[in-house]
C-alpha cells in the first residue's frame, strides 16, 4: 500500500514551541526548520532501525542518520544494552575509569596508524584540538583548509571562513588560508606564498561525491612533510563509512593526525582526536616543552559513550557493517537512478556518491541547481513516507526501507516532471525554499512556522 503522509499538526506546534525557547529551533544548524518544507517539519519521537517516527504518527524510512552518526540503525539492542549496563554503574568518576583504557587501547587497535588517542563528546572539539597541537608543535600560527569541504569545526578558526562571520575578530580570521580539493598546485601555491607560516593543512581524505585523484593524497602528504606543517584528516564521515581504519587505510596515506566522531558510538556522543605520540604527548604529561591544554573536558570519559563505542567496534568486528551499507547503497543508487531516467529527469536529478553516503541533486527546467525545486522534491519525498536531506544509508536499511524509497521516488518524480514542463515550482511548492545552513543572514521574516 503506498505511503501518504500528510499530517504534521503536532509537529507544527512543537516546532513553534521549539522556536520560542532555542534559538534557531534545533541544536544543529542541519536539522533546523530552514533545512525543511515550511509546513512539513516532523519532529521526531523515536527511531527503530531505519526508521523515525514523529509526534504526529507518521512513520518514514530515514535517510542522513543524525547527520551521518548512525551505522547500525536507530535502537540498536546490543549498543543500547551496553550502555544501559554501564549506566547503571556510574557514567563518570573522579579518576579515569576502567572503560577509558578499555575503549583506547580498542580505538588504537581499530586504527594501527595513530600512538595515542583522546575522547572528548563532539567533533569541534576535537579538530580545533588538532589544530592547537599543530601550532603548538611548529611554532606557526596560519591553517590551510580545504575549502571544497563544508564544514570543520564551530570554531573560530573555521567559522572565519565562511559566511556566517558574525561575532569572529578579523585577526583570528586571517590566520586560515585555503586550497582546493584535488589540486595540488592550489596547496603548492599556498606553500610557496607562506610555506614558513602554515602550522596544519586540514583535509577529508574523501567524501561522497570526491575521491582522491591519483597522487593527491600522497602530494599532500609530502608538501606537508617538506614544509614542516602537520597533515590533519578529518576523519568524521569516512572513518566508520569507509573503513573502521579510516579513509587513510583506504588510500594509504597516514597523517600526523586525525579526527573522529559521528558514527563512533552509533549515535551516542563520542568523538576522538588520534596520533603521533610525539604530537599527542604535548598535551600530556610526557613532555618538556610547554603543556598544550588539551581536550580537559567533564564527559570525555563518560561511561556510556565509551560502552556504545566498545559495542559498536564489536558489531564491526562480527560482521562486515561497511559492505552492508555499500550493498544497500547499491542497490538504492541503481533503483533511484532507473527511476529518474524512466522519468525524463536524469538531466535534472542525479544520485551522486560512495554507495554509503549518497546524496541527490536537484536542477530547474534551465538545468541550474535550484532550492526550490529541491525542496519540492524533499516535500514529495516527505509525503511518500521518506526522510531524506541526502540518501545516507544505514546496515539497517532493509529491502523493504529501499523499495519504500523508490516508490516515494516515483510519485516525486511525477510532481517533479509537472514543475519542469511548467518552468517552476509555484503551485506546487507549498512555502519557501529551503536555504543553505551556513548563511549570513536569516530568512526575510522570522522562521515561527
Amino acid at each position: 500500500m503506498p505511503v501518504d503522509v500528510t499530517r504534521f499538526e503536532k509537529s507544527a506546534v512543537a516546532q513553534a514551541r521549539l522556536h520560542r525557547l532555542v534559538p534557531g529551533g534545533a541544536h544543529t544548524n542541519a536539522r533546523g526548520s530552514d533545512q525543511y518544507p515550511e509546513r512539513m517539519t516532523p519532529i521526531i519521537a523515536r527511531g527503530e532501525g531505519a526508521r523515525v517516527l514523529d509526534v504526529d504518527g507518521n512513520w518514514f524510512v530515514e535517510y542522513g542518520l543524525g547527520a551521518k552518526a548512525v551505522t547500525l540503525g536507530y535502537g540498536y539492542k546490543p549498543v543500547a544494552d551496553a550502555v544501559a549496563r554501564v549506566a547503571h554503574e556510574g557514567v563518570g568518576f573522579s579518576r579515569p575509569s576502567i572503560w577509558e583504557l578499555e575503549a583506547a587501547e580498542r580505538f588504537l587497535q581499530q586504527v594501527p596508524t595513530a600512538d595515542m588517542v583522546k575522547f572528548a563528546k563532539n567533533g569541534s572539539d576535537v579538530t580545533t584540538a588538532a589544530i592547537k597541537l599543530a601550532r603548538a608543535a611548529t611554532g606557526r600560527d596560519l591553517v590551510a583548509i580545504c575549502r571544497s569541504h563544508p564544514f570543520f569545526s564551530v570554531d573560530d578558526w573555521f567559522m572565519g571562513t565562511t559566511a556566517m562571520t558574525a561575532g569572529i575578530p578579523q585577526a583570528i580570521r586571517d590566520l586560515t588560508v585555503s586550497f582546493v580539493y584535488n589540486d595540488l598546485e592550489s596547496l603548492r601555491t599556498l606553500f610557496a606564498e607562506q610555506g614558513d607560516r602554515i602550522a596544519a593543512v586540514i583535509l577529508e581524505p574523501a567524501t561522497g561525491t570526491s575521491e582522491p585523484a591519483p597522487g593527491f593524497l600522497e602530494g599532500v602528504r609530502e608538501l606537508t612533510s617538506a614544509n614542516g606543517s602537520v597533515l590533519v584528516f578529518d576523519e568524521m564521515i569516512a572513518g566508520m563509512r569507509w573503513s573502521a581504519a579510516g579513509a587513510q587505510s583506504v588510500y594509504g596515506v597516514t597523517p600526523d593526525l586525525s579526527t573522529w566522531g559521528k558514527a563512533l558510538a552509533n549515535g551516542f556522543s563520542v568523538s576522538a582526536l588520534a596520533g603521533r605520540r610525539d604530537l599527542m604527548e604535548l598535551g600530556g604529561l610526557n613532555t618538556d616543552s610547554s603543556r598544550v591544554f588539551l581536550l580537559s573536558t567533564t564527559h570525555g570519559g563518560e561511561t556510556t559513550g565509551l560502552a556504545a563505542y566498545l559495542a559498536v567496534a564489536d558489531d564491526y568486528a562480527e560482521r562486515d557493517v561497511i559492505g552492508i551499507m555499500e550493498t544497500q547503497g547499491a542497490k538504492l543508487k541503481t533503483a533511484l537512478t532507473a527511476v529518474v531516467a524512466s522519468a525524463g529527469l536524469s538531466d535534472h536529478i542525479a544520485i551522486l556518491g560512495r554507495p554509503s553516503a549518497l546524496v541527490f541533486g536537484t536542477k530547474d527546467h534551465d538545468g541550474n541547481p535550484s532550492q526550490a525545486f529541491r525542496t519540492l522534491f524533499i516535500q514529495e519525498l516527505l509525503r511518500g513516507g521518506v526522510l531524506a536531506q541526502s540518501l545516507i544509508v544505514s546496515a539497517a536499511h532493509t529491502d523493504d526501507d529501499l523499495q519504500i524509497t523508490v516508490d516515494a521516488f516515483e510519485a516525486a518524480s511525477a510532481v517533479y516532471t509537472r514543475a519542469i514542463d511548467a518552468g517552476t515550482t509555484e503551485g506546487l511548492l507549498d512555502g519557501r525554499p529551503v536555504a543553505p545552513a551556513i548563511r549570513e543572514f536569516a530568512a526575510p521574516r522570522r522562521l515561527e512556522e
